[in-house]
């Protein structure tokens, strides 16, 4: 087969955007992130994690439930002790991959209700959720912002 100068170069183009497309899915298919609670494992909230908690997401896929996951997340949850009956270790940071395509990819956001609150980000880059410094941040802010309207 013979291919014309002319369309060498869309040639070129073809499978250059094949082989970026085909990138793009492995590493969405690929996602690493912290995965670990510190209700179980008191590192967990420490602003340097252990490596042990490192994870690549598609590992936690069983045979009968498998997820395309495509984020990390971190949620600082806190739980009011006197309104559930649990211990009072207040405060809980969880971190877990994700698969939410929702509005809130690479944001944070705030769910509160019966007996606790959550403060939640997402991010799209390996390892993402282990920064303490941004979402001590958002947590202090929507706490402030709760805060105001409250009163």
């Amino acid at each position: 087969m013979f291919v014309s100068a002319a369309t060498a170069p869309w040639i070129a183009v073809v499978a250059a955007a094949i082989v970026l497309c085909a990138n793009t899915v492995e590493s969405d298919a690929n996602i690493k992130c912290y995965v670990c609670n510190s209700h179980n494992d008191t590192n967990c909230a420490q602003e340097k994690l252990p490596d042990h908690f490192k994870m690549e997401c598609s590992k936690l896929n069983t045979k009968s439930d498998t997820k395309n996951y495509t984020l990390c997340r971190k949620i600082i949850q806190t739980i009011e002790p006197e309104v559930n009956g649990l211990p009072s270790d207040k405060n809980r940071i969880i971190r877990t991959c994700g698969w939410d395509a929702s509005n809130y990819n690479n944001k944070c956001y705030h769910r509160s209700g019966f007996g606790g609150k959550q403060d939640v980000c997402t991010c799209t880059t390996d390892y993402c959720n282990s920064a303490q410094k941004t979402y001590i941040a958002f947590a202090t802010l929507a706490a402030a912002m709760f805060a105001i309207l409250t009163l």
